[in-house]
């Protein structure tokens, strides 16, 4: 690794448990690459976890930021990182110096957890695991970019690009949206003879003298208006909303070759990142699960650790108030589908069972939880764990509730404990890792080459704030006016800012 990041090696004891933890989890069914533990001090630990586990990474003043704040919240004991692993091959792990070897221990163990989950999930498949190589590549590239244009310059240009990270297409390494017709003759390219009239609209079969009936002025116009409404849209640019913005700022923006390729950096760095967001339940929850298991299970713990270990886990899997903590959910609903399948609670006669009480007491003897929670761990993220396999009888023994703020009493409180609207509200949190979507939906609106974006509401009404910082950066990068066209309250709006200021209009979304 990185010299200057004062890294040594595991010394012979955690060497010793490391070796036995590592056979351990592999009799258990894990399934991991080669992983390297790293000893760290507290202040080289916060600037890997800054850097986002990569210190190799470009020089940018967040990262700086992120650092002062890792420091200080460890400086007054707010928080401590016990270990950061990263998802490349070989894996690495950094442990903190200074840690108890029970805390070592149990760092390992969810340490192989993580690395599992990194090499099987479906959703990690298509990162890129060179990424160390990769991120540092990058770095040069800045650093000569900042030699040859200016510090100051580039920097405020990665600002721009990174206050837009998030306008990605979070499913585009899994799907193909857009099918290839590269090798299709388009209806223009024929000649005009084999094209026919464009105004000759199709008629059903009838006698003259029945035609008018069967084939009505009305129908006749509608099917006019929807010939030309498809001309139409073969000539919008693009021709379907694309929701992969930064591609399309990559491919069409009035960009110099530098501006292009950071731009690109910050968009190969946003999908490297996007899978983590995505399974943070399930991957936390996961690497909790196999460290219960190895800990308390296959006598690592010794006798008078016990105590720690369960003072460090119960820290680590609490729920605080008015947040969700993955750490728990995680964890115990891969022990609620393990029950449920080494119970046979599952299959058409369970879920047609209505009688709470058999429900309850249901036991097949099927034994097929751990090959079930290893199938799950492989095909889902948060979104489609918590769809499939959240049930009420979960959300009833965590205590899971919705909450909000009652004006007249001016304080939270809990606002509903059934469990389609918890699980309605947790869904919805986890679509599109939280965040607007946001498509590109004309390159040339009002024929101007001016840029507008569609927000896909999904009951959630844009911030004001950050949607007008948001169409700032856009113009930075556009060099036209930019516009996003969104939904506040039951009424449709575009939002505009034409380089000096910002202007909100209403419009019909049906014209």
């Amino acid at each position: 690794m990185i010299q200057y990041l004062k890294v040594r090696p595991l010394g012979p004891e955690l060497e010793g448990w490391r070796v036995k933890i590592e056979k351990i989890a592999k009799a258990c069914g894990l399934d991991f690459f080669e992983t390297i533990f790293e000893v760290v001090s507290y202040d080289r630990m916060n600037e890997i976890a800054a850097f986002g586990g990569f210190p190799t990474r470009y020089p940018h003043w967040r990262f700086g930021m992120s650092y002062e704040r890792l420091a200080k919240s460890y400086a007054y004991g707010l928080s401590k990182i016990y270990e950061l692993v990263i998802n490349t091959d070989p894996c690495y792990a950094y442990l903190l110096e200074g840690n108890e070897t029970v805390d070592q221990k149990l760092v390992m163990a969810h340490v192989y957890g993580h690395c599992d989950f990194f090499k099987n999930n479906f959703y990690f498949g298509r990162t890129n695991r060179k990424m160390l190589d990769t991120m540092a590549n990058h770095a040069t590239r800045v650093r000569r970019y900042q030699d040859l244009y200016g510090y100051t310059q580039v920097e405020e240009f990665i600002d721009v690009c990174l206050s837009l990270e998030n306008l990605i297409d979070i499913h585009a390494p899994y799907i193909k949206r857009q099918p290839d017709r590269s090798t299709e003759r388009r209806k223009e390219d024929l000649p005009d003879e084999l094209i026919g009239d464009l105004d000759t609209v199709p008629r059903l079969e009838a006698k003259e003298y029945m035609d008018e009936f069967v084939n009505p002025q009305n129908f006749l116009e509608k099917q006019r208006q929807k010939q030309k409404d498809e001309i139409e849209k073969q000539k919008r640019y693009p021709e379907e909303p694309q929701r992969d913005v930064l591609l399309f700022l990559m491919e069409n923006a009035p960009l110099t070759r530098w501006q292009r390729n950071v731009l690109g950096i910050v968009r190969d760095e946003a999908y490297y990142f996007a899978p983590q967001a995505m399974t943070k339940i399930m991957n936390e929850g996961w690497a909790s699960f196999w460290h219960t298991h190895i800990m308390t299970t296959k006598g690592v713990l010794e006798g008078g650790e016990v105590i720690d270990y369960a003072d460090r886990h119960s820290g680590t899997t609490v729920m605080h108030r008015g947040s969700i903590n993955p750490y728990k959910i995680g964890l115990e609903l891969f022990r609620h589908i393990q029950e449920r399948w080494d119970r046979g609670q599952f299959g058409k006669a369970y879920e047609d069972c209505d009688d709470m009480a058999a429900r309850a007491n249901w036991n097949t003897h099927a034994g097929k939880g751990i090959e079930k929670v290893f199938e799950v761990r492989r095909h889902h993220n948060d979104l489609t764990f918590l769809d499939e396999f959240l049930t009420p009888e979960f959300c009833a023994e965590q205590k899971l509730f919705t909450f909000e703020h009652n004006p007249k009493a001016n304080e939270w409180q809990i606002a509903s404990r059934q469990f389609a609207e918890v699980k309605q509200k947790l869904l919805f949190q986890l679509t599109n890792m939280g965040q607007p979507i946001i498509e590109v939906e004309d390159a040339n609106h009002r024929n101007r080459a001016e840029l507008l974006l569609r927000h896909r509401h999904e009951g959630v009404d844009l911030d004001a704030n950050y949607a007008h910082a948001t169409l700032r950066n856009l113009f930075r990068i556009w060099k036209r006016p930019c516009h996003i066209a969104t939904r506040r309250g039951e009424k449709s709006v575009i939002v505009s800012f034409d380089g000096e200021k910002i202007a909100e209009r209403n419009f019909d979304e049906a014209a």
